[in-house]
């Protein structure tokens, strides 16, 4: 796997990154692939935060995963900052190869370097198999999650 790079997203790798996002059965009731103004502007806004970590993961020039990486200062855990793993797809023929565990390897490994002393992220209850995923990499189901739409 040494010919993947992992770097920020860019407006050019917007279209693969909602692609990615609407393949699946949940995804593909909330994304709109055919229209990209409001992805290219949120990720406008999202790298001017400093705090904000959109990434791709890139192999023979090639958009095959992505994630989404959120540092945040707290006061809690003695003002620990934590950091939140959003937004994980692998482009379907990539499934299965490695890809998500490097991409969640780098993002702990970032956290570190951002001084984080803990990653957490969420899962949607359906994906069973996400769950089996990264429990494997050493992630516990510790908490209940809460969702209010507005």
């Amino acid at each position: 796997m040494a010919d993947l790079e992992i770097r920020r997203t860019t407006a050019a790798d917007i279209p693969a990154v909602v692609a990615m996002l609407a393949d699946d059965p949940l995804g593909a009731e909330r994304e709109s692939p055919d229209v990209l103004t409001p992805y290219l502007a949120a990720l406008e806004r999202l790298d001017a935060d400093p705090n904000q970590h959109v990434v791709v993961a890139v192999r023979d020039g090639r958009v095959v995963g992505t994630l989404q990486l959120t540092i945040v200062p707290g006061l809690s855990r003695r003002g620990a900052t934590r950091s939140i793993i959003e937004g994980v797809r692998i482009h379907a023929d990539e499934r299965g190869g490695g890809l998500g565990t490097q991409l969640i390897e780098w993002a702990v490994d970032e956290s570190r370097r951002q001084g984080c002393h803990l990653v957490q992220l969420t899962s949607d209850k359906s994906r069973t198999d996400a769950h089996r995923f990264y429990e494997r990499l050493g992630f516990s189901a510790s908490h209940t999650g809460f969702k209010l739409q507005l």
